[in-house]
């Protein structure tokens, strides 16, 4: 079961860390900003989605190997439903509105929160290995 638990941690990790350090950031440095927003636009309630089932699917599993680690699990879960449920939707509006301010305030809270999770789901690697 720890190898297994191992696996999904590991699974979501790279994922978080991949999509925030390596596909999103390639896509500015790749494609003109009218091509690259609505692609991440698009992207990021399936990105959420994934994060939302692996986290809370690990989270159940976890709890065997070490009920810490599920909790953290957890956490992530749980914050993920409030950053595409709510977050981004405030987001989008902002962007819409053309309202830079309120933008720049919750763009960057959802990044310190995907920063949070990627420690956390870190952290609970740690605890499972």
């Amino acid at each position: 079961m720890t190898d297994l638990v191992l696996l999904m941690s590991a699974t979501l990790l790279g994922g978080m860390v991949f999509y925030s350090f390596g596909f999103a950031p390639v896509l500015f440095a790749q494609l003109p900003m009218d091509r690259v927003r609505p692609l991440l636009r698009g992207t990021f309630p399936y990105y959420y989605l994934a994060v939302i089932g692996l986290s809370a699917v690990t989270a159940v599993a976890a709890w065997f190997v070490s009920p810490l680690a599920a909790g953290l699990f957890a956490t992530i879960a749980l914050s993920t439903v409030y950053a595409r449920q709510i977050l981004m939707a405030q987001i989008n509006a902002a962007t819409d509105r053309g309202d830079k301010r309120a933008f720049g305030m919750l763009h960057g809270l959802s990044v310190v929160i995907q920063l949070v999770q990627i420690g956390l789901a870190g952290w609970a690697v740690v605890l499972i290995g």
